[in-house]
């Protein structure tokens, strides 16, 4: 009997028994929508009122005062150690105790917009923004034209976390954006860095090789590309550009939706206030100041103006359509009919060899069997769909999540007003063909106000054995986890939110990211710093199931590296996999508690085994 019941245990979950699939069906979400206590949360930058359901939250932290009121961005993790990118540099969690985070290091070092990734003991970071300087500078780049800017990647040493060292970098013609960090599992020598960058071409006297030509005029543009990066291991410092894929090749503008009646009517008011409306990609959008004070800046510098009047002002706001044209993609309408020339995310899953694009107007599957010469396997597109912005695979590769950035990030794109559609994230499964085939669409179910911003942005896997579940950010919108095992019926799990930064107006705040990480959630919260959460059980998810998650342990995470979870032999999972074949009625509730009941025996006697065995070595040894 007591082989049989190890034999539960240790095999439950491929020989026994092999439950039927969870799917969203089996769960029976809110009552209605109105009822949801995320309503009429009260405002307040660090005293805004939250509602939470199925998550504790475990602990916030502020930033260090050099960096309050400054964006922070995105997460990365190694160790017990989380790296916050922040628009003025890097911030450095020690979490060895998550519900008591501790300031490790604040590296000032100004760039937007500080996309963080590690590796061992390295660490890159994104640089997009012009007023980044090489020597991490907080004087900014004045000039239109100067060899002390920064677009591209840094590279640091972090050996001593606690004392980062500036070791190298490497420019690119449109800075990074972000990047995603591909280790190759054939490959221990090297790291790869793929550069999506997203800002105007740099002059070629900046930058060498530099071209704002469309392809069809210079092979060599830096438009419609992405860069590849290898970094080797032994000498980081020789990390360069080693390829620039052209992953968008044949590809032809995508359909666009037009704005809503509710925009249309915001854009004539920002008009009429004097703000700057604009168009990119067949959506328009109104340009915060903190955009436009660079570009209009530039403008003046490259006109001989150093004291602007009004006229000036009207001058550069005609100039405004070509300067935006310049930034997406060239102004002379030789390529106004191809599709997008550049990616926001790339998100890299090196164990299946795949990699999902979010690219402008596209959602894209790419081969990265070979790091260095990525190339195009299929590609989606959708009227739906603003600004392809995010990917994640599911655990196996067999299903794709897309988020749309409506709006980039900026706008309260959440209002019972807005399209459910429109913002969301898009499902797709993969075939064996490796072509991707659409399922359905998910969006934050609870209406935002006007005063927040809100729409789909970054998120994570969170492994729970036999189930797709996934944990997402949504700006002001806060958190929310949702499980995605059936992509055509994605039903909300847990959350978190709070009330607006401002009750008066809009203010850019909520969580930029929110990644789980060795039995953790953590978010990235814009104007408030770091937020730290626990799942708790509820009719969605189990204990057993939690704590079989909690099982997975991982060395590193980096936000566009999608690591292959693996789960070790345990009672937890065996346990987990009986909750979710109950839940799914694969078995009587006499078979149930029978299968319970040998795995409670098997863990006792194993237990009274191991006591067994270490007091006869000790009798043993004395």
């Amino acid at each position: 009997m007591k082989l049989q019941y190890l034999l539960i245990a240790a095999f439950l979950t491929s020989v026994i028994i092999r439950p039927a699939v969870s799917t969203a069906q089996d769960f029976t979400p809110q009552e209605m929508v109105m009822e949801d206590p995320r309503i009429g949360l009260e405002a307040g930058l660090f005293d805004a009122e939250e509602a939470i359901w199925n998550l504790r939250k475990v602990a916030t932290v502020l930033p260090p005062e050099t960096f309050v009121g400054v964006t922070n961005s995105d997460l990365a993790f190694k160790d017990q150690y989380v790296f916050q990118g922040n628009y003025n540099g890097i911030l450095i969690w020690d979490v060895s105790n998550p519900s008591n985070p501790v300031l490790a290091k604040d590296y000032l070092c100004p760039a937007s917009q500080s996309d963080v990734s590690v590796y061992g003991n390295l660490l890159f970071v994104s640089g997009e923004g012009t007023g980044g300087r090489l020597d991490c500078g907080t004087e900014g780049v004045q000039e239109s034209i100067s060899h002390d800017r920064l677009r591209g990647i840094r590279i640091f040493d972090i050996t001593d976390v606690r004392d980062p060292q500036y070791i190298h970098n490497v420019q690119t013609c449109r800075g990074s954006h972000t990047h995603s960090l591909l280790k190759d599992p054939d490959d221990d020598e090297n790291v790869y860095i793929y550069v999506s960058g997203s800002a105007p071409v740099r002059p070629a006297e900046e930058l060498p090789g530099c071209s704002s030509m469309s392809p069809s005029e210079d092979p060599e543009s830096a438009l419609f590309r992405i860069e590849v990066i290898q970094v080797p291991l032994d000498n980081p410092q020789e990390a360069a550009i080693v390829s620039s894929p052209r992953i968008f090749e044949d590809l032809t503008a995508p359909p666009v939706h037009g704005p809503t009646d509710a925009e249309r009517a915001e854009f004539e008011a920002a008009k009429a206030r004097g703000e700057f409306v604009v168009s990119i990609g067949g959506s328009s959008f109104i340009l915060p100041e903190n955009y436009v004070a660079p570009m209009a800046a530039a403008y003046f510098s490259e006109e001989g103006i150093t004291e602007p009047t009004a006229e000036d002002t009207v001058a550069f706001r005609e100039a405004l359509p070509d300067i935006i044209a310049q930034m997406i993609g060239g102004g002379d309408g030789a390529d106004e009919d191809r599709g997008p020339n550049q990616c926001h995310d790339i998100t890299l899953y090196p164990e299946i060899g795949l990699a999902g694009g979010a690219c402008e107007g596209y959602g894209l599957l790419l081969d990265i069997s070979d790091p260095a010469n990525p190339y195009r396997l299929d590609a989606v597109a959708d009227s739906n769909f603003s600004y392809w912005h995010s990917a994640t695979f599911n655990n196996d590769g067999s299903t794709i999540l897309f988020t749309d950035e409506w709006g980039g990030g900026g706008g309260p794109k959440c209002r019972d007003t807005d399209p459910m559609e429109w913002g969301a994230n898009a499902y797709f499964t993969i075939d064996e063909e490796k072509k991707m085939h659409f399922k359905g669409y998910y969006k934050l179910p609870v209406p935002q106000t006007d005063e927040e911003n809100c729409v789909a942005h970054n998120g994570s896997q969170i492994p729970v054995p036999g189930r797709d579940i996934f944990v997402q950010s949504w700006y002001q919108g806060g958190i929310s986890i949702t499980d995605w095992t059936d992509p055509s019926n994605v039903i909300e799990i847990a959350y978190h939110d709070r009330g607006p930064v401002s009750a008066e107006q809009m203010e850019m705040g909520g969580s930029w990211s929110v990644y789980w990480y060795n039995g953790y959630i953590y978010s990235s919260e814009i104007a408030r710093g770091l937020d730290v959460f626990e799942l708790v059980p509820s009719e969605f998810l189990t204990a057993n199931e939690i704590a079989a998650a909690n099982t997975v342990k991982l060395e590193y995470k980096n936000a566009q590296g999608q690591p292959t979870y693996k789960w070790p032999p345990s009672f937890a999972l065996a346990r987990a996999h009986v909750d979710q074949l109950e839940r799914n009625q694969g078995a009587t509730a006499e078979q149930i508690a029978r299968v319970r009941a040998g795995i409670d025996q098997a863990e006792r006697e194993s237990s009274q085994a191991i006591i067994d065995r270490l007091k006869s070595r000790m009798d043993a040894s004395n």
